[in-house]
């Protein structure tokens, strides 16, 4: 895809779209999870609203911040700190307790 961040319009998306070839990504894919060049990430943040039973939106409007946020928590791309971080440990370790004060 692109590298800039601009939505491409429905004519330059649908443009992008027909110049793939799938095949050739998901080779080029495994080729390179098989050459370590993809790391796995351990979310915390995955574990924690899993254990919740909670939606991505759902959560993040739990834990007071954007879904944005929390994806990048999950996708290992920003870490939580202060306040967030607690809420996150108690939602991993006792999710009930969690539910509990927002009324779940």
């Amino acid at each position: 895809m692109p590298s800039n961040h601009k939505p491409l319009s429905p004519r330059e998306l649908a443009k992008f779209e027909a110049g793939r070839d799938l095949g050739a990504e998901l080779i080029e894919s495994i080729a390179q999870m098989k050459a370590s060049q993809v790391r796995v990430v351990f979310s915390p943040a995955i574990e924690a609203r899993e254990k919740t039973g909670l939606s991505q939106s759902q959560f993040a409007a739990l834990l007071g911040v954007s879904v944005r946020t929390l994806q990048g928590w999950e996708q290992g791309r920003k870490q939580p700190s202060g306040a967030a971080r607690t809420l996150l440990t108690i939602a991993r370790t006792n999710p009930k307790a969690l539910l509990a004060v927002a009324g779940k």
